[in-house]
Protein backbone atom coordinates (compact mmCIF):
# COMPACT_ATOMS: atom_id res chain seq x y z
CA UNK A 1 0.00 0.00 0.00
CA UNK A 2 1.20 3.45 -0.71
CA UNK A 3 -0.26 6.03 1.25
CA UNK A 4 1.87 9.52 0.11
CA UNK A 5 3.38 8.90 4.26
CA UNK A 6 7.43 8.23 3.20
CA UNK A 7 9.65 10.55 4.79
CA UNK A 8 6.76 12.37 6.81
CA UNK A 9 6.89 12.04 10.66
CA UNK A 10 4.42 10.56 12.56
CA UNK A 11 3.87 10.63 16.41
CA UNK A 12 2.23 7.41 18.32
CA UNK A 13 1.28 7.61 22.09
CA UNK A 14 1.18 4.67 23.80
CA UNK A 15 3.29 2.92 21.01
CA UNK A 16 5.36 -0.17 22.73
CA UNK A 17 2.62 -2.29 22.48
CA UNK A 18 -1.06 -3.82 21.18
CA UNK A 19 -2.93 -1.00 18.70
CA UNK A 20 -0.29 2.03 19.42
CA UNK A 21 2.72 -0.82 18.48
CA UNK A 22 0.46 -2.00 15.25
CA UNK A 23 -0.01 1.52 14.19
CA UNK A 24 4.38 2.46 14.76
CA UNK A 25 4.71 -1.12 12.29
CA UNK A 26 2.31 0.27 9.63
CA UNK A 27 3.19 4.15 9.87
CA UNK A 28 7.29 2.69 9.02
CA UNK A 29 6.13 0.33 6.49
CA UNK A 30 4.80 3.21 4.86
CA UNK A 31 8.37 4.61 4.62
CA UNK A 32 7.37 7.85 7.52
CA UNK A 33 9.54 8.32 10.41
CA UNK A 34 7.96 7.49 13.57
CA UNK A 35 8.34 8.29 17.50
CA UNK A 36 6.82 6.41 20.20
CA UNK A 37 6.14 7.08 23.95
CA UNK A 38 5.18 5.19 26.74
CA UNK A 39 5.85 4.80 30.94
CA UNK A 40 7.37 1.39 30.78
CA UNK A 41 11.23 2.03 29.58
CA UNK A 42 11.40 -1.39 29.13
CA UNK A 43 8.55 -1.99 26.71
CA UNK A 44 9.90 0.89 25.03
CA UNK A 45 13.36 -0.43 24.15
CA UNK A 46 11.91 -3.84 23.16
CA UNK A 47 9.52 -1.82 20.79
CA UNK A 48 12.07 -0.30 19.43
CA UNK A 49 14.65 -2.99 18.83
CA UNK A 50 11.58 -5.04 17.12
CA UNK A 51 10.40 -1.83 15.02
CA UNK A 52 14.19 -0.24 13.81
CA UNK A 53 14.42 -2.71 10.89
CA UNK A 54 11.55 -1.40 9.16
CA UNK A 55 12.55 2.16 9.59
CA UNK A 56 13.63 5.72 11.97
CA UNK A 57 11.96 5.17 14.79
CA UNK A 58 12.67 6.95 18.67
CA UNK A 59 11.16 5.63 21.31
CA UNK A 60 11.07 7.98 24.31
CA UNK A 61 9.73 7.54 28.09
CA UNK A 62 7.00 10.08 28.62
CA UNK A 63 3.35 10.29 30.49
CA UNK A 64 0.62 10.81 27.89
CA UNK A 65 -1.76 12.42 30.86
CA UNK A 66 1.05 15.20 31.82
CA UNK A 67 1.14 18.51 29.38
CA UNK A 68 4.68 18.85 30.20
CA UNK A 69 5.83 15.18 28.95
CA UNK A 70 3.54 15.68 26.25
CA UNK A 71 5.12 19.04 25.08
CA UNK A 72 8.65 17.75 25.34
CA UNK A 73 7.94 14.83 23.42
CA UNK A 74 6.73 16.51 20.35
CA UNK A 75 9.78 18.93 20.86
CA UNK A 76 12.15 16.10 20.99
CA UNK A 77 10.64 14.58 18.01
CA UNK A 78 10.37 17.60 15.69
CA UNK A 79 13.76 18.45 16.62
CA UNK A 80 15.11 14.86 15.66
CA UNK A 81 12.98 14.52 12.51
CA UNK A 82 12.56 18.39 11.61
CA UNK A 83 8.89 18.02 11.86
CA UNK A 84 5.57 16.43 12.59
CA UNK A 85 2.89 15.19 10.26
CA UNK A 86 0.75 12.94 11.98
CA UNK A 87 -0.21 12.37 15.70
CA UNK A 88 -1.50 9.62 16.79
CA UNK A 89 -3.40 9.75 20.50
CA UNK A 90 -3.70 6.05 21.45
CA UNK A 91 -3.74 5.32 25.01
CA UNK A 92 -6.76 4.66 27.67
CA UNK A 93 -6.83 2.42 30.98
CA UNK A 94 -10.26 0.63 31.78
CA UNK A 95 -10.87 -0.65 35.24
CA UNK A 96 -13.69 -2.87 36.45
CA UNK A 97 -16.12 -0.79 38.65
CA UNK A 98 -19.29 -0.47 38.65
CA UNK A 99 -19.94 3.51 38.91
CA UNK A 100 -20.72 3.37 42.20
CA UNK A 101 -17.77 1.58 43.23
CA UNK A 102 -15.32 4.05 41.88
CA UNK A 103 -13.01 5.93 44.43
CA UNK A 104 -12.10 9.78 44.03
CA UNK A 105 -8.54 8.82 42.54
CA UNK A 106 -9.63 6.01 40.59
CA UNK A 107 -12.03 8.77 38.77
CA UNK A 108 -9.32 11.61 38.45
CA UNK A 109 -6.63 8.53 36.78
CA UNK A 110 -9.53 7.29 34.09
CA UNK A 111 -10.50 10.94 33.19
CA UNK A 112 -6.86 11.53 32.84
CA UNK A 113 -5.61 8.87 30.98
CA UNK A 114 -8.89 8.80 28.75
CA UNK A 115 -9.30 12.09 28.04
CA UNK A 116 -7.36 14.46 29.23
CA UNK A 117 -4.17 12.68 27.69
CA UNK A 118 -5.97 12.96 23.81
CA UNK A 119 -6.36 16.90 25.17
CA UNK A 120 -2.84 17.68 25.90
CA UNK A 121 -1.54 15.54 22.68
CA UNK A 122 -3.84 17.41 20.11
CA UNK A 123 -2.20 20.43 21.82
CA UNK A 124 1.39 19.49 21.68
CA UNK A 125 0.85 18.14 17.66
CA UNK A 126 -0.72 21.62 16.85
CA UNK A 127 2.54 23.62 17.81
CA UNK A 128 4.42 21.64 14.90
CA UNK A 129 1.28 21.44 12.38
CA UNK A 130 0.03 24.92 12.39
CA UNK A 131 2.28 26.14 9.61
CA UNK A 132 2.83 22.77 7.81
CA UNK A 133 -0.53 21.24 8.08
CA UNK A 134 -1.03 17.56 9.50
CA UNK A 135 -3.49 15.32 10.66
CA UNK A 136 -4.52 14.02 14.22
CA UNK A 137 -6.09 10.60 14.91
CA UNK A 138 -7.90 9.79 18.11
CA UNK A 139 -8.11 6.36 19.13
CA UNK A 140 -11.37 5.97 21.15
CA UNK A 141 -13.44 2.84 21.51
CA UNK A 142 -16.38 0.99 20.51
CA UNK A 143 -17.90 1.54 24.30
CA UNK A 144 -17.96 5.29 23.10
CA UNK A 145 -21.59 3.76 21.22
CA UNK A 146 -22.52 1.18 23.33
CA UNK A 147 -20.88 0.87 26.51
CA UNK A 148 -20.94 -2.06 29.09
CA UNK A 149 -23.02 -1.02 32.38
CA UNK A 150 -21.76 -2.01 35.43
CA UNK A 151 -18.38 -2.95 34.06
CA UNK A 152 -15.98 0.13 33.60
CA UNK A 153 -18.90 2.70 33.91
CA UNK A 154 -16.57 5.71 32.95
CA UNK A 155 -14.60 4.04 29.98
CA UNK A 156 -17.13 4.40 27.44
CA UNK A 157 -18.71 8.06 28.31
CA UNK A 158 -14.77 9.04 28.30
CA UNK A 159 -14.37 7.62 25.36
CA UNK A 160 -17.17 9.50 23.91
CA UNK A 161 -15.61 12.22 25.07
CA UNK A 162 -12.64 11.64 23.13
CA UNK A 163 -14.75 11.24 20.34
CA UNK A 164 -16.13 14.60 20.40
CA UNK A 165 -13.20 16.06 21.40
CA UNK A 166 -11.98 14.91 17.68
CA UNK A 167 -14.99 16.98 16.51
CA UNK A 168 -14.28 20.44 18.29
CA UNK A 169 -10.24 20.58 17.33
CA UNK A 170 -11.40 19.34 13.74
CA UNK A 171 -12.93 22.75 13.54
CA UNK A 172 -10.93 25.14 15.14
CA UNK A 173 -7.90 23.42 13.38
CA UNK A 174 -9.51 23.27 9.68
CA UNK A 175 -8.11 26.66 8.82
CA UNK A 176 -4.55 25.16 9.75
CA UNK A 177 -4.91 22.60 7.33
CA UNK A 178 -5.36 19.86 10.11
CA UNK A 179 -7.66 17.27 9.88
CA UNK A 180 -9.12 15.77 13.42
CA UNK A 181 -10.27 12.39 13.29
CA UNK A 182 -11.52 9.25 15.31
CA UNK A 183 -11.38 5.28 15.05
CA UNK A 184 -13.90 3.17 16.97
CA UNK A 185 -11.93 0.17 17.99
CA UNK A 186 -14.49 -2.96 18.56
CA UNK A 187 -12.86 -5.92 20.75
CA UNK A 188 -9.26 -6.22 19.95
CA UNK A 189 -7.02 -9.21 21.23
CA UNK A 190 -3.80 -7.37 22.07
CA UNK A 191 -1.59 -9.25 24.09
CA UNK A 192 -2.66 -7.86 27.07
CA UNK A 193 -6.37 -9.02 26.09
CA UNK A 194 -4.80 -12.55 25.33
CA UNK A 195 -3.03 -13.23 28.51
CA UNK A 196 -6.51 -11.99 30.49
CA UNK A 197 -9.70 -13.30 28.67
CA UNK A 198 -11.85 -15.99 29.74
CA UNK A 199 -12.88 -18.50 27.10
CA UNK A 200 -16.55 -17.09 28.09
CA UNK A 201 -15.60 -13.86 27.77
CA UNK A 202 -14.02 -14.38 24.14
CA UNK A 203 -16.75 -16.55 22.96
CA UNK A 204 -19.54 -13.92 24.11
CA UNK A 205 -17.82 -11.27 22.70
CA UNK A 206 -17.26 -13.08 19.08
CA UNK A 207 -20.70 -14.50 19.09
CA UNK A 208 -21.94 -10.44 19.38
CA UNK A 209 -20.07 -9.61 16.54
CA UNK A 210 -20.83 -10.18 12.27
CA UNK A 211 -17.35 -11.19 11.39
CA UNK A 212 -17.16 -13.92 14.57
CA UNK A 213 -13.82 -12.94 16.02
CA UNK A 214 -12.19 -10.41 17.65
CA UNK A 215 -10.16 -7.97 15.90
CA UNK A 216 -6.34 -7.89 15.02
CA UNK A 217 -3.99 -5.20 16.17
CA UNK A 218 -3.40 -4.29 12.59
CA UNK A 219 -6.83 -4.37 11.49
CA UNK A 220 -7.20 -1.36 13.66
CA UNK A 221 -3.96 0.16 12.58
CA UNK A 222 -4.40 0.43 8.94
CA UNK A 223 -7.45 2.63 9.40
CA UNK A 224 -5.64 5.05 11.84
CA UNK A 225 -2.74 4.77 8.83
CA UNK A 226 -5.13 5.70 6.36
CA UNK A 227 -6.40 8.51 8.04
CA UNK A 228 -3.58 10.13 8.73
CA UNK A 229 -2.63 9.92 4.95
CA UNK A 230 -3.46 12.29 1.72
CA UNK A 231 -5.62 9.93 0.58
CA UNK A 232 -8.08 10.72 3.68
CA UNK A 233 -7.49 14.44 2.71
CA UNK A 234 -11.23 15.36 2.25
CA UNK A 235 -11.93 13.71 5.77
CA UNK A 236 -12.24 15.03 9.19
CA UNK A 237 -14.39 15.57 12.23
CA UNK A 238 -15.43 11.66 11.37
CA UNK A 239 -15.65 8.69 13.38
CA UNK A 240 -14.55 5.54 12.13
CA UNK A 241 -15.84 2.46 13.66
CA UNK A 242 -13.93 -0.70 13.20
CA UNK A 243 -15.65 -3.15 14.73
CA UNK A 244 -16.46 -6.19 12.42
CA UNK A 245 -19.79 -5.06 12.60
CA UNK A 246 -20.20 -5.19 16.70
CA UNK A 247 -22.78 -2.70 16.77
CA UNK A 248 -24.77 -2.83 13.90
CA UNK A 249 -27.73 -5.53 14.55
CA UNK A 250 -29.09 -7.22 17.59
CA UNK A 251 -28.64 -10.26 16.13
CA UNK A 252 -25.64 -10.97 14.38
CA UNK A 253 -26.01 -14.80 14.44
CA UNK A 254 -28.69 -14.36 11.93
CA UNK A 255 -26.18 -14.49 9.13
CA UNK A 256 -24.92 -17.97 10.15
CA UNK A 257 -28.95 -19.54 10.70
CA UNK A 258 -28.77 -19.53 14.31
CA UNK A 259 -31.78 -16.93 15.14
Amino acid sequence: MELGLRGKTAVVTGGSRGIGFETARAFLQEGANVAICGRDTIALDEAREKLSPLGNVLAIKADATSRVDMERFALKTAQHFGGLYCWVNNVGASIKRAGEQYTPEEIRKTVAVCFESAVYGCQSAFKYMKDTGGAIVNVSSLAARCGTAGRSTLYGPLKAAVRELAVMFAAEYAAYNIRVNTVLPGFTMTPTVERTISSEELAYNEEGTLLRRMAKPEEIAWPIVFLCSNKASYITATSLEVSGGRSVVLNPGFSYGED
